[in-house]
């Protein structure tokens, strides 16, 4: 499991700090793009005010993969608060931040943004206040690896149902369980292409892949006057799953950052258990236009959510079917995080109980104090990697 983990920077009042360029000159004493250290390396995403922090090699332990993972935060977290007295604020979104209280990375490697910003509107959500958990999943052969897209593809379009965090934009809730990737699915619509359905095409071969979907969106962007920084490039790719060939592995973007390292293995336990048993079995995924309208209405409703696999079941029992296929082939160390996955399930996902519990407060205090209290026990949940229930 390669994780790759989205956070903010804030103050105590919760505003979003756009200093990653600092940080990393702070820290290294040249402002780089990413910083190594011998564990993890952490370093820059498009926003000024977040940061990426991601392992220096797969894990196949994940008792490894939190322990490396949470000591990457508590070191980050040490450092900002003795530089800046500012902390790191996980899930989707942050929750107060406006649109021109953040820049873009402008530094080296900025010619890739100045690329898109030729064609789409990089001053959105969609792009300015995103936060997601990547995890990257290998494969040893190309029948191995179209079987895990195909898999993935069918998995993901119920996995915002236990994954969504991000339920409050610009100090208000929003009208989805799971906003971040409604703007997520609008953010390049100008090239349409490139960011497809988000729920990945079936396909029979790497062949077919490169030509299909990287091809096409790569010329449907010359077309548009872009250069060759994002021409013919594997991660320029937006879709919830693509192909990294360079790492020979399979790379999920649906999730949702979550609050705490804990909770982000939980998800990946999740997914990898349930892919195994899912191929054991050599189940067929769903029809692809099926799989499209289905996640459509998990990202507006979360588990709540009514879809038509299972014949018309919600999302919640969807997701109970594949934690039951996940417990049936989690090994020792993966089953000791299904709970939190099955807590998500019974009890609500991230957003909802945030969602929730701000509406709470806001009934005894005004609404933005009632998303500061809220996410400010988020920062400590992260912090302290346990997860918020």
């Amino acid at each position: 499991m390669g994780p790759e983990h989205e956070f903010s920077l804030v103050n105590e009042e919760l505003k979003a700090l756009p200093i990653v360029d600092q940080v990393i000159k702070d820290f290294s004493g040249k402002i780089t793009n990413f910083v190594e250290l011998p564990a993890f390396t952490f370093g820059k995403e498009l926003q000024l005010h977040v940061m990426e922090i991601k392992a220096n090699e797969p894990f196949e332990s994940p008792l490894a993969f939190e322990e490396t993972m949470q000591g990457a935060v508590e070191t980050l977290l040490a450092f900002l608060w003795k530089k800046y007295h500012a902390g790191l604020l996980g899930t989707g979104m942050h929750p107060l931040l406006r649109l021109d209280e953040t820049r873009v990375w402008s530094h080296r490697h900025r010619k890739i943004y100045e690329e898109y910003g030729k064609v789409f509107n990089l001053k959105q959500h969609g792009w300015l206040n995103i936060q997601s958990y990547h995890l990257n999943l290998p494969y040893a052969k190309e029948k191995t690896g179209v079987k895990l897209h195909n898999l993935l593809g069918y998995l993901c379009a119920y996995l915002p149902a236990v994954s969504a965090s991000s339920p409050i934009y610009e100090g208000a809730i929003g009208p989805n369980v799971d906003n971040r990737l409604s703007f997520y699915r609008l953010n390049q619509r100008e090239i349409p292409s490139v960011t497809g359905e988000v729920i990945p095409e079936p396909i029979l071969s790497f062949d077919q892949y490169r030509q299909e979907v990287i091809g096409r969106y790569s010329r449907d962007l010359a077309e548009a006057g872009v250069g060759q920084t994002l021409l013919f490039k594997e991660w320029v790719n937006s879709r919830g799953v693509i192909f990294r060939f360079d790492r020979s592995a399979l790379e999920v973007r649906v999730m949702d950052e979550q609050e705490c390292v804990k909770s982000d293995v939980a998800l990946s336990c999740f997914i990898r258990a349930a892919l195994r048993g899912l191929l054991s079995e050599e189940v067929e995924p769903l029809p692809h236009q099926l799989l499209i309208e289905d996640f459509n209405a998990v990202v507006a409703d979360g588990l709540n959510a009514k879809v038509r696999h299972l014949g018309g079941a919600s999302a919640r029992e969807v997701c109970q079917h594949f934690f039951n296929v996940a417990v049936d082939n989690a090994s020792e160390e993966e089953a000791k995080y299904l709970w939190i996955v099955k807590k998500r399930i019974d009890e609500g996902n991230l957003s909802e109980l945030i969602r929730g519990d701000v509406l709470k407060k806001a009934q005894r205090t005004d609404f933005k104090e009632a998303v500061v209290s809220v996410y400010t026990k988020l920062i400590k949940c992260l912090s302290d990697n346990q997860p918020y229930f």
